[in-house]
C-alpha cells in the first residue's frame, strides 16, 4: 500500500507548513479533516480542493459537498467519495485547498514523497511535521496563547498609557508623569 506525504503550506507564508502522511486509499475528506486539525481550525465551514499544476492553477474541484451558491465549470467530485490515489497524476501532484469561503483560507498542498511501506506505529492519516505558528482562525494568536489573554484581561494591559497609573491604599489614582501633575493642579 502506498503512503503519500503531502506538505500543506499556508499560502500567505510558505515557512508555515504541515506534513501529512496518508494512505493512497483514503479519501479527500480524511485529508481535509487532518489539515484542519493540524492548523487547529474547527470543522464548521465549507471547503474544497482543486487539482492543480506546477503553476498553482485551479483544475478539477473536489468539494466537501455540492454547494448551491457556487458556480461550477464541471460538477465537483465529493471528498468523501474520492480516493486520493485516484487524483494523483504526477509525482509532484499539487492541490489547492480552500476553507471557509468567507475568510478564504487558502493552503497549497504538494505531494513530496511516496513510500511503499506502512509504519505500523502510525494511525493514518497523521501529521508528521509541523513548521511555524499557523494562523488563528478567529483572531489573533500569539506565542503565549490563551494564558496571555487571561493576563491581559485581568490586568487590563491596554490602559497602560504614558505615565503608568497606580492606585494608593484609598483607591485614588496615583500617576507618574504629565497626567499626575495636571491632576494635582486641579484639586
Amino acid at each position: 500500500m502506498a503512503i503519500l506525504k503531502f506538505r500543506i503550506y499556508f499560502e500567505e507564508d510558505e515557512s508555515i507548513y504541515r506534513d501529512v502522511v496518508i494512505k493512497h486509499t483514503q479519501s479527500f475528506q480524511d485529508l481535509h479533516n487532518t489539515i484542519l486539525k493540524s492548523y487547529e481550525f474547527d470543522n464548521k465551514h465549507k471547503a474544497t480542493f482543486f487539482r492543480s499544476n506546477d503553476h498553482w492553477q485551479r483544475g478539477r474541484e473536489i468539494s466537501l459537498e455540492k454547494y448551491d451558491d457556487r458556480e461550477y465549470k464541471a460538477p465537483p467530485l465529493i471528498m468523501a467519495d474520492t480516493v486520493i490515489g485516484s487524483e494523483i497524476r504526477d509525482p509532484n501532484q499539487r492541490f489547492i485547498y480552500l476553507y471557509d469561503f468567507n475568510k478564504n483560507w487558502s493552503f497549497l498542498v504538494e505531494l513530496i514523497n511516496v513510500s511503499k511501506e506502512e509504519n505500523p506505529k502510525i494511525t493514518y492519516p497523521s501529521v508528521s511535521r509541523t513548521e511555524g505558528i499557523g494562523p488563528s482562525q478567529y483572531g489573533t494568536k500569539g506565542l503565549l496563547g490563551d494564558k496571555f489573554a487571561d493576563i491581559e484581561e485581568k490586568y487590563d494591559l491596554t490602559q497602560a498609557g504614558e505615565g503608568f497609573g497606580e492606585k494608593d491604599e484609598d483607591g485614588e489614582d496615583v500617576g507618574f508623569g504629565e497626567e499626575a501633575a495636571s491632576d494635582e493642579g486641579e484639586e
